[in-house]
Formats: C-alpha cells, structure tokens, sequence
C-alpha cells in the first residue's frame, strides 16, 4: 500500500449512506403527528421496532439494485444495530447476493431522545412546556433532552466511527445503513457544514426510507465531494411505494 502526502496511509474511498426502510415507529409517529396525538403508539422499543411490510419491500429493493454492483466492487457493509436498520441490512444484502458479513455498531443508532421518547411535539409542548420552550431556544443541533442526546453528541460518535472505518477499511468503499438524523449528520461532518447549514438541509429535506446517499474522496485523503443524495430511484423503478417519514421540521433556534 503506498503512502499518501506526509507519510499518512490512505483512509476509506467512498461511504454510501442508506437510510431504513419504513419501519412500524413510523408509521405509528406520522399518525400520532396526524391526529394530533401526544404519545406515538410503537409497540417496543425504539430499538426493536422493527420494518413495515412496505420496508421490506424496499430492503428487497435495495436488495436487488446492490445485485447489479459487480462483486470487486462489494464493499464493506456496516449497520446500526437497531432493528429496522439491521432488517434492512440483512435483506438488501442477501438479496443482492453480497457475501460481506454485516458489521453491527452501536455508535449508528439513532438519536437517544431521553425524557422525550415516544412524545410527539405536540405531547412535549402539553406534557413538557419547560423543555418545549429549551428546546426551541436552543434549536436542535445543541438542545440535550434529560437522559437523551443533541445532535452535536451523535456527531462525535460518528466522528469515533469514522476514524474506525479509515482505519479498518483503508483504500475501500463502505456501505452503511442507519437512520435519517445520522445521514444529515454525515453531510455535517464530511462537507465541514456549519449549525445553520445542516439546519437549512434538516428543516427542508426529508431523508427517504431506503435512499442512498454516497460520498466520494478518491486515494482516500482530501475533501470529500458529495456524489448524490437521498436518491430512491430504485423503489419508483421497481413499482415500491416511496416514503419519507420525516422528523419535525421546527429545527432552528428561535
């Protein structure tokens, strides 16, 4: 292997994001937001709530679209360990003949709400009014809920874990599948965004179930340069329902 610029070796290549497939929390989320409900009715865990019927399909989808990817191109795969997300994995890559065991990893879970998990905003501002108005003022990158994570905490993990991945993973590419907030959260980190910036993408664009995302830096050092986003031609093309689920949009400090 050579060596890049001041004798530092070569980090990953590329890292494709993918978001879950639907999932029961939320469906369960976007009708609690829909009929005005307080509490979402998931039936687990955040952990272990698993895919929808429909999130299946589109894993099955993302299954056969990696099947066209010639298997010297096969990357690593890693998920979050959540169920939805290793659901995903799981089938997207068995179904697309990928021999690549799939590297489960705490630090790609989704964001620890603490005291305001499973609450809708509607239920927070009723339930929680002081911790409705701190998290307005604070906006969502920096707001911590009690027991839970701001966005700036899932940022240094995902800071950890791509220090893990250069190191484990040099010269290749990495596919990663986890949740919406973290793929947001990626684009924070690789192209050096600002607390405005990243807040601009969350409150505007939803991340769609089983989309892909890929970032590219080639020789493994350097920028990286944003290939495509939030990208689901694969389910339109293969007649699978395309679904966003998107958090709250009132994400900026106020």
């Amino acid at each position: 292997m050579s060596n890049i610029g001041h004798g530092s070796l070569p980090g990953i290549t590329g890292l494709v994001l993918v978001r879950h497939g639907e999932s029961e929390g939320n469906i369960a989320a976007t009708l609690a937001r829909e009929t005005g409900a307080h509490v979402i009715n998931v039936p687990a865990r955040d952990a272990d709530v698993g895919l929808s019927e429909t999130g299946r399909e589109q894993a099955l989808a993302l299954g056969r679209l990696l099947a066209g990817v010639p298997e010297a191109g096969r990357s690593a795969v890693w998920s979050s360990p959540y169920a939805r997300a290793r659901q995903t994995a799981e089938l997207a890559v068995q179904t697309g003949g990928w021999r690549e065991q799939i590297r489960l990893d705490e630090r790609l879970r989704d964001r620890e709400l603490g005291i305001l998990d499973m609450l809708t905003s509607a239920g927070v501002e009723a339930r929680l009014p002081e911790e409705a108005r701190r998290r307005s003022w604070l906006g969502k990158f920096y707001y911590r809920p009690p027991g839970g994570e701001s966005w700036a905490d899932v940022v240094l993990r995902l800071r950890s874990l791509l220090a893990d991945l250069d190191r484990e993973h040099p010269g290749e590419e990495v596919l990663v599948v986890c949740h919406d907030a973290l793929i947001v959260l990626f684009r924070y980190i690789l192209q050096g965004l600002t607390e405005a910036e990243v807040l601009d993408i969350a409150a505007t664009t939803g991340v769609l179930n089983a989309s892909v995302s890929r970032f590219v830096r080639p020789g493994g050092a350097g920028a990286w340069e944003l290939e495509s986003f939030n990208m689901a031609d694969h389910l339109a093309e293969q007649g699978v329902a395309v679904t966003e689920h998107s958090g709250d949009a009132n994400v900026h400090p106020r």
